[in-house]
């Protein structure tokens, strides 16, 4: 009897083994007939089953890592992120055709779930198809009414200017860190704008709010993004960073819902004061209209791409610049004397200025370039069929501009690797700008907030730099090491400012 049941046993053993294993055989079958690149796809590094390429890439450096592929498969090739494709585009010609002359085909967003949790598909930056195209003529029109790009909003960033000078020289020379400061001062322009009023620099619930927007950009690079992405329902089932960040844009919708309903106790339809007021007017004239998409939770998730846009990119560029002048004080010390040749030290610099100071602006270009704030822009996706590179990219498909590979690209500048604002001056010293100079990506997804950033960098450099001088700690040195999240952020450190 009992050789029976041994000879049953080992029968059912062996049936689970082969089951088991003909399951194998057929999911790794399927997900090979399912993903393999389509007919003249863009080659690309060997993916495995299931999770493709998630990882084998290095995602605490994922721009160094995508530009050494393209040295190996060519300036458009392709890698699979879970079940999806993505194509990489690298170079300025590449992205140029594919941003300018194609852009029509490429002005979509992929379906990201870490963000479409977040938005529902509204807002201005992850939105699609006719939502983004009213969202961003919208905003557009809207921000550049109450100044945006216009010599009427210098007062208002020069006015930002003397209270984070202020709070610099409280601190009377002695080390500190400076990225909660500088994200308060340019955070607080753009919130003029949204919100029709600043915050001041000791403001708990506002310091709050800047601390979570940088922890939510910087877990949006991470692996964890990755994998919710493309696993999204295995996913939101599971503990990590990635729950964090739900957590965080919830508090971040809920501080500017109660900013909404604060402006709804004293709105007046006659008269707009801010970019909330002018998106309550437009809810009420799109009442009834099956297409519109202005609501009160478009307008929070529109408010928080706007406010988030238009405060991290620049206030990191700063805090990358403070860096540079600390490492570089030779060129600190130009650009000081160019300003104090032109402007000196009794009025505030303006817009006007910048043809004159032609040195100053070089180097706050070269600080975009080294500093390479989105390093591979925000992702797009095909609404076509498109030919690219010799290669078909189906409809759907995520396109990566990888910006670093023209900011770095040895072709485009003489010093690729080293700090040399030279990039953008003339032989007799007149500023150049150079057409690879594209930190804020190009064609018709460009940053819309790109004037007002080019303004602000100008406007708060100079003023930084004819009030101060930046130095490191003594015995420290600069270290230029950064953190990776959606944007390249220097890693956390101290530094000295003395007035001059």
């Amino acid at each position: 009897m009992d050789s029976v049941f041994s000879v049953i046993a080992t029968y059912v053993n062996w049936d689970v083994k082969s089951l088991l294993l003909f399951l194998a055989v057929f999911i790794l079958t399927a997900d090979y007939i399912k993903n393999r690149r389509p007919g003249n796809f863009p080659p690309g590094p060997w993916a495995f089953p299931l999770v493709g390429n998630v990882f084998t890439v290095d995602h605490s450096k994922t721009h160094e890592i995508l530009t050494e592929l393209s040295g190996k498969y060519g300036d458009v090739y392709s890698l699979r992120m879970g079940q999806k494709w993505m194509v990489v585009l690298n170079r300025f010609e590449i992205l140029k055709e594919a941003l300018v002359t194609q852009g029509d085909s490429l002005t979509d967003r992929p379906e990201l779930p870490l963000q479409e949790d977040v938005s529902h598909g509204l807002g201005v930056v992850f939105s699609r198809g006719n939502i983004w195209k009213q969202q961003r003529r919208f905003a557009l029109s809207t921000l550049r009414y109450f100044g945006l790009g216009k010599r009427s909003l210098e007062p208002v960033i020069l006015d930002e200017f003397t209270h984070c000078a202020k709070a610099f020289r409280d601190h009377k020379g002695k080390p500190f860190n400076p990225h909660i400061t500088m994200n308060n001062a340019v955070s607080n322009i753009i919130c003029s704008l949204v919100f029709g009023h600043r915050f001041e620099y000791n403001n708990e619930k506002f310091v709050k709010l800047m601390k979570w927007f940088d922890e939510g950009i910087y877990i949006e690079g991470t692996i964890w993004a990755e994998l919710y992405n493309s696993f999204p329902r295995l996913m939101r089932r599971l503990p990590g960073p990635h729950q964090r960040y739900q957590h965080i844009w919830k508090d971040v919708k809920d501080f500017i819902t109660a900013e909404l309903k604060e402006h709804k106790r004293n709105w007046d339809p006659s008269d707009q004061r801010d970019y909330i007021d002018c998106f309550l007017n437009e809810i009420q004239m799109n009442k009834g209209q099956a297409d519109s998409s202005f609501d009160e939770e478009s307008l929070v998730m529109s408010a928080l791409d706007l406010f988030v846009a238009g405060s991290e990119t620049t206030s990191t560029t700063l805090r990358w610049a403070f860096l540079y002048m600390a490492k570089y004080p030779e060129i600190q010390e130009k650009v000081q004397a160019e300003i104090d040749r032109v402007i000196g030290q009794s009025r505030q610099p303006s817009m006007d200025d910048r043809v004159n100071l032609p040195y100053t602006d070089a180097v706050v270009h070269e600080v975009q370039r080294m500093g390479n704030i989105v390093p591979l822009s925000l992702p797009h996706a095909t609404n076509r069929s498109i030919q690219l590179g010799g290669y078909t990219i189906p409809k759907g498909v995520t396109i990566i501009p990888n910006l670093t590979s023209v900011l770095f690209d040895k072709n485009e500048w003489e010093t690729p690797n080293t700090f040399n604002p030279g990039h953008f001056l003339s032989k007799e010293g007149k500023f150049v700008k150079r057409t690879a100079f594209i930190p804020f990506s190009a064609g018709k997804r460009v940053c819309l907030g790109e004037n007002l950033a080019r303004m602000e960098l100008f406007l708060f450099f100079t003023s930084f730099m004819q009030h101060f001088t930046f130095s490191m700690p003594a015995g420290v040195k600069p270290v230029l090491d950064y953190r990776l999240g959606i944007t390249l952020a220097p890693q956390q450190y101290e530094i000295c400012v003395t007035s001059r």
